[in-house]
């Protein structure tokens, strides 16, 4: 799954549409908890969002499935 796809799943389930990057971040963790995408894809799109500028609050660090160096 990429940015585009995950941002038309969200329009479909927020019926609003959303750049906000922790928005998405925070549905794309919601998507994986449900089983609707892969540990792989979560971690794709997690990597995809940071680097454009989203963040995980500090109180989720050490508790985050992404490995980070």
């Amino acid at each position: 799954m990429h940015i585009h796809e995950l941002k038309s799943k969200f329009i479909q389930s927020r019926d609003y549409n959303t750049d906000d990057v922790n928005a998405l971040l925070d549905f794309a963790k919601k998507v994986y908890i449900q089983n609707e995408i892969s540990i792989k894809e979560y971690r794709i799109l997690v990597r995809e969002l940071e680097n454009q500028g989203a963040v995980i609050p500090e109180t989720n660090h050490e508790d985050s499935l992404i490995e980070h160096s």
